[in-house]
């Protein structure tokens, strides 16, 4: 599945990662003769690529979040016949749009769909880092993997998108 939103995301990440380099290239460079100026920069600049970079992350597990459930709609209002979508028809009867995305629709994924088992189990770490990042950042996350970063997070959601039959997600206006 092309998914036009997690491109535009992606130009958008470039974009901003470009203008802070460009920026933070001027500051640094009329810095050059002080040298804690230059390092103050430097870590400045560190850290608002660092910040973008989370940022960017966060949005393309909330497009793959919107995926799933919107995905999970589909299968149900349209009454597919496969087994993974006679399951969500089951949790549908009594929780409509109710639905918890890591214990029903990921559950449901990994049971009905083998080939799905690896990535729902990289995307449940990664959603842990969306709910950090969502919720504060107020404690120390407890994730699956050392760095979550914008490339995993995209690439993660091109292995998904292109792996798995999820119904196509309507692109945004």
């Amino acid at each position: 599945m092309s998914d036009a939103a997690m491109v535009e995301i992606a130009e958008y990440h470039n974009d901003v990662v470009s203008a802070l380099r460009l920026h933070f290239g001027r500051i640094i460079g009329a810095a050059s003769d002080d040298p804690s100026a230059r390092l103050e920069g430097e870590a400045l600049l560190v850290a608002r690529l660092s910040e973008t970079d989370r940022r960017s992350a966060f949005f393309i597990l909330a497009r793959l979040e919107a995926a799933f459930r919107v995905d999970y709609e589909s299968r149900c209002r349209n009454r597919m016949k496969d087994n993974l979508s006679r399951a969500f028809r089951r949790i549908w009867k009594t929780q409509k749009l109710k639905i918890s995305l890591d214990e029903d629709i990921f559950e449901l994924w990994r049971a009905h769909v083998p080939a799905s088992r690896q990535l729902v189990s990289e995307l449940r770490g990664a959603f842990k880092f969306r709910h950090w990042l969502a919720h504060g950042r107020s404690r120390a996350p407890r994730l699956g993997r050392m760095k979550y970063d914008f490339n995993y997070a995209f690439d993660l959601a091109e292995a998904i998108f292109s792996s798995l039959p999820l119904c196509e997600l309507a692109d945004p206006e």
